[in-house]
């Protein structure tokens, strides 16, 4: 009864268009001063103990990273040595900007600024190339969800808060699912773009291909320095995260010196909005996740699932239709401070791997970036082309599909997600 109490509320507050962090937060303050004996300074306490993790740290530092190289020429030059290795190929300039978002991906940890930092370059050229508008957003909008699949990612760290499951191993098991669906969003574009004659690149020669390397791989040794100091135990992922944004200041500012002196303080102010706006809605999750504890919640849902004797395979397809429908009304980081306390005590009495069922939740997050009404990516990538949400919930159809193959292919071969953490830490 309890229970339903809590979502209902939590629905009606939602549904009046209150944003959800706040939704949470007052659902959390109704019921324990309406219908418990909770003192309010447990609430106080509960609030600033429940972001004291040191793991959540890296959420900021990853955010500071990403907007560094968003304003520091990086992606330009990604695009630059993606277009010399694959331009050739139908739909060149489309599947240098899977390669150019996948390796964005794997330095910035968020989706949209992928979207953002790749899409703002590449698109005006798939235009002026003579692509389809609405082909080059579908490409971007999907392609830019990666962002949170390979490692570092914000959503991630978001998990691991919540569930207590190990940062690293994370990382490590979005490496091989994150390279895969790159492949497959390549092969859906290559394929696309043979089948209606889009536009090629000439052949870069090994020289180009060379010197584009050269002057991305600033960029591209980030990757090098996070996941090579998170592998060998040089640092924590926390530690990896404050790293990586003191490298991309100055790799942005002194190196490539695209971004200036005075431009960093807006840079900085930025991404302290963000990382505060995340943060609120942590907060309030968090406290959420205390009243859904106190009131035995996850534990009951969890005996009322094994009870209609569910198995790992049905529960896991379960898993999948939830999340699938929250992506529906709410975006990644609420979702998962949400359903994560819920599902996940469920998941480990039917002996599902912690690891697994982490990246199972961040590729379904990926495709709830993607279709409305919520869809962050279509928002970001709206504001990049100009076109409508409908027309890009359209546009993303083919390489949708693809992400909803890939996600099924991920559920039921959890050695696609455990096998590189297997190896690493056996």
């Amino acid at each position: 009864m309890n229970a339903l109490i809590i979502f209902v509320l939590l629905l009606a507050l939602m549904l009046t268009g209150m944003p959800i962090s706040i939704s949470l937060g007052l659902t959390v303050l109704t019921f324990l001063f309406t219908m418990t004996e909770v003192p309010i300074d447990t609430v106080a306490l509960k609030l600033f103990t429940g972001i004291e993790k040191f793991e959540i740290m890296a959420i900021p530092f990853f955010i500071l990273a990403g907007n560094f190289l968003t304003h520091g020429g990086v992606a330009r030059r990604m695009i630059n040595f993606a277009s010399s290795m694959v331009g050739h190929w139908h739909g060149g300039l489309a599947l240098a900007g899977v390669l150019a978002c996948a390796l964005f991906a794997a330095v910035s940890g968020s989706s949209p600024a992928t979207v953002v930092a790749i899409g703002s370059i590449i698109l005006p050229a798939m235009v002026r190339q003579g692509y389809p508008k609405s082909f080059g957003a579908g490409v971007i909008t999907t392609s830019g969800a990666l962002g949170i699949l390979i490692p570092p990612s914000i959503v991630m760290v978001m998990y691991s808060v919540t569930t207590n499951t190990s940062v690293g191993k994370l990382f490590m098991a979005g490496v091989v699912p994150g390279v895969m669906l790159a492949f497959f969003l390549g092969l859906t574009t290559w394929w696309l773009a043979r089948k209606h004659n889009y536009p090629r690149m000439a052949k870069a020669s090994w020289g180009e291909r060379w010197t584009t390397f050269r002057k991305s791989a600033w960029g591209l040794l980030l990757i090098v320095i996070v996941m090579g100091g998170i592998y060998t135990g040089t640092f924590t992922p926390t530690e990896a995260a404050a790293m990586a944004a003191v490298y991309a200041f100055f790799i942005a500012v002194f190196v490539y010196k695209d971004l200036k002196l005075k431009q960093v303080g807006k840079v900085l102010l930025d991404s302290a909005a963000m990382s505060a706006m995340l943060l609120y809605i942590i907060t309030n999750a968090i406290l959420f996740s205390f009243l859904m504890t106190s009131e035995n919640i996850p534990q009951a849902m969890a005996e009322w699932i094994t009870g209609q004797g569910l198995g790992v395979v049905s529960f896991l397809l379960v898993v999948n239709i939830l999340l699938l429908l929250a992506g529906n009304v709410m975006e990644p980081s609420s979702i998962v401070l949400i359903m994560a306390p819920i599902l996940f005590p469920v998941a480990m009495k039917l002996g599902i791997d912690p690891v697994h069922f982490g990246i199972l939740i961040v590729v379904n997050m990926e495709v709830g970036m993607c279709h409305p009404p919520v869809g962050l990516n279509l928002y970001v990538a709206s504001g990049i082309t100009k076109m409508g949400i409908t027309e890009l919930t359209v546009a993303v159809w083919p390489w949708l599909l693809t992400m909803l193959g890939f996600l099924i292919l991920v559920t039921y071969i959890p050695q696609i997600s455990l096998w590189l953490p297997n190896l690493i830490y056996s």
